[in-house]
């Protein structure tokens, strides 16, 4: 009876510290997210897009690499699992985020942001396809509803010119191709592999596909390789690449569906990060897009238990 007696005050502590570690997690995982539009907006202002991305997968990758095999002593890949790795850099790294810097020339950061946080409804609805999951109407609606909230968010700044159609086409492409990596990733059998050796190695992959483009577009002038540089590949390397993916990761191994929730605060965070840094006008549109962007993920969370999360 003693021992039992005092084994129950630990329970509740413990739980709590589990709540607790969570909360952090996600608001962590959610603003670190988040952040990655406005970083990549500042390293644009002294950099050409290719040489920013580049530097920044060259950085993650290494880091990555070497936490995997100096520290954490983990496997190298096999046979396939070397195609495998190639593929998903090549469409999770190369196609999306090598199109997702060039259209941060002319998008800016909140829409950026803004953007990025409708991924998920993109997977669920190009899984019907690649993966034969069941057509909901709720994901069909969460599409053309988040697509909208992006062009409602988007539309006053077409005036000004601080936002091109050519630029948003190319962003929402990019969408699309990170929709067919992650859809990729998650059909694939990984044989234990862990996640960091996998995000080490597609973003090394994804890098040195885009290293031609970036050595033929190169302009010595268009790139000033200074303390802004540096700090914004260092943000999106290791505070991006890195620690956030780590962290959605984790929240996905956790509790799959809860995960996905903490994406309703990107979009939040990610128009703050602009206004705040980026001085970003916040107006009755962009609230409008931002409000139809979260009803679109709430709308896709409603068939969330009956699939599996695809999110890297």
């Amino acid at each position: 009876m003693k021992k039992t007696a005092a084994a129950l005050p630990a329970q509740p502590a413990q739980s709590i510290r589990e709540k607790l570690k969570w909360l952090a997690a996600g608001i962590f995982f959610a603003a670190l997210w988040a952040s990655a539009s406005t970083a990549t907006k500042i390293g644009l202002s002294v950099s050409q897009p290719l040489v920013l991305a580049v530097v920044r997968f060259g950085v993650a990758s290494v880091l990555m690499l070497l936490i995997a095999y100096g520290i954490l002593k983990e496997r190298l890949p096999v046979k396939k699992e070397w195609k495998q790795l190639a593929v998903y850099g090549f469409l999770n790294i190369t196609v999306y985020l090598g199109c997702y810097v060039i259209a941060m020339q002319t998008v800016t950061a909140g829409i950026g942001a803004l953007a990025i946080a409708s991924n998920p409804v993109f997977i669920s609805f190009l899984s019907v396809f690649f993966l034969k999951k069941p057509l909901h109407f709720s994901t069909v609606l969460a599409l053309v509803v988040c697509t909208a909230g992006v062009f409602c968010a988007t539309w006053p700044l077409f005036k000004n010119a601080s936002v091109s159609v050519p630029g948003l086409l190319l962003l929402l492409f990019s969408m699309l191709s990170y929709s067919v990596g992650a859809i990729y990733f998650s059909s694939k059998q990984w044989n234990g592999l862990s996640l960091l050796t996998i995000n080490g190695w597609q973003t090394l992959f994804g890098g040195l596909f885009l290293l031609p483009f970036a050595f033929f577009l190169y302009k010595g002038a268009g790139n000033h390789f200074n303390a802004t540089f540096w700090g914004s590949v260092g943000w999106l390397a290791i505070a991006v690449s890195i620690l956030a993916v780590q962290l959605w990761l984790w929240l996905l191994q956790v509790n799959a569906v809860r995960a996905g929730l903490w994406l309703f605060l990107c979009p939040l965070f990610g128009f703050a990060f602009a206004a705040w840094l980026m001085k970003d006008v916040i107006s009755t549109y962009t609230i409008a897009g931002i409000l139809l962007v979260v009803g679109g993920l709430m709308l896709s969370k409603i068939n969330t238990k009956k699939n599996e999360a695809m999110f890297d």
